[in-house]
């Protein structure tokens, strides 16, 4: 079992590299300050495992033993909750979605919480609370910073501060998947921490090879998501993109809070995409689809770990059965709406009805 949940930990280190810390380049390949995908991602991913190595320790702590007791956290346990948070992780992969795995590891423990009855229901409230209020300061910071630039018509066209500002907005980026490795590493190793199978040191360590391993071989996609299908961005707009994520992530970091890096990245982006473009940006589909997964990521990995323990460990099937039953309905229910909204434009469009 200790193996297995190792190696349940070590698949989903992969994704999150894969997902979250492959985000946090996408400005600085969007930008062009990097214009090779490959470059992008070996940046990636020595600044996740830098990241992990020297500040991860805060973020393990909370994950392992802040939102339910670390006795309660077993080797299966830690399977159930990888398991449930890889599940939802890869299909956002698949996707090409950059998915928060601070969002879908924290409903995989809270789920375990709500089938055990032993929530620490103050943390897990300033958890939710942070995951609103982060991206939402991203979002506003990087509008306002933006608007800015255009009022007073800030613009750099010569060649040599074209090539200053992309040495800085590479750093900057560096600096953003090293605020990925301090704060997302620990969405990995926090269960087999609390389990007594790694220490915080070993954690971290192993955590950040296997982040940056996913970063390399499988952030291709939503690397090309966040930088180049949302807007497009000058170097300056890149440097303040980068440099907002990394700044509010590190501080979150160091106070222990597992934050959506990869919402921080993407609001951001989605900032300064309004403040050029206006509100047409939330027209994009892929926006609009990134808004729903975030939303959706949290309670479907919540679900899977709830109906794995009540299933394996409780016995307990009649929670299960009223499990699938609430999602068969929310799907007839979405199913039903769609099929009213298609046939109301057919009526619109051909001036009948049935």
């Amino acid at each position: 079992m200790e193996l297995a949940a190792i190696l349940f930990s070590l698949f989903f280190a992969i994704n999150i590299g894969a997902s979250g810390a492959a985000a946090s380049m996408g400005v600085a390949y969007g930008s062009g300050a990097v214009r090779k995908k490959l470059y992008a991602l070996l940046i990636c991913a020595a600044g996740v495992l830098s990241g992990a190595v020297i500040g991860g320790g805060e973020v393990v702590k909370t994950i392992s033993s802040g939102i339910i007791p670390e006795q309660s956290i077993t080797l299966t346990i830690v399977c159930i909750i990888i398991g449930a948070a890889a599940l939802s992780l890869f299909t956002a992969n698949v996707l090409g979605i950059p998915l928060s795995t601070s969002e879908v590891t924290v409903g995989a423990v809270v789920g375990v919480g709500v089938a055990y009855k032993v929530l620490f229901l103050n943390n897990l409230l300033m958890i939710v609370v942070f995951w609103i209020l982060v991206p939402f300061v991203a979002f506003c910071f990087t509008f306002f910073v933006s608007k800015l630039f255009q009022f007073f018509k800030i613009e750099v066209k010569s060649s040599r501060k074209q090539k200053t500002l992309g040495i800085i907005l590479l750093f900057a980026g560096f600096f953003e998947a090293f605020s990925a490795g301090m704060n997302n590493v620990a969405n990995a190793v926090g269960p087999l921490v609390a389990a007594g199978v790694l220490d915080v040191t070993k954690g971290t360590l192993y955590g950040g090879i296997f982040v940056a391993l996913g970063a390399l071989l499988l952030g291709g996609r939503v690397l090309e998501t966040n930088g180049k299908k949302i807007t497009k961005f000058s170097k300056g707009e890149g440097i303040l993109l980068s440099g907002t994520g990394a700044g509010l992530v590190i501080i979150s970091s160091v106070f222990g809070l597992p934050v959506p890096l990869a919402q921080v990245t993407s609001s951001s982006i989605i900032g300064i995409g309004m403040a050029k473009n206006g509100p047409n940006v939330f027209h994009k589909q892929v926006v609009r689809t990134m808004l729903k997964v975030w939303v959706v990521s949290p309670f479907l990995s919540l679900s899977i770990s709830y109906l794995l323990v009540s299933l394996f460990l409780k016995g307990d099937y009649y929670s299960v059965f009223m499990m699938a039953s609430v999602l068969l309905a929310a799907g007839g229910a979405v199913s039903l709406m769609k099929a009213i909204r298609k046939e109301s434009r057919s009526v619109h469009e051909q001036g009948g009805g049935i």
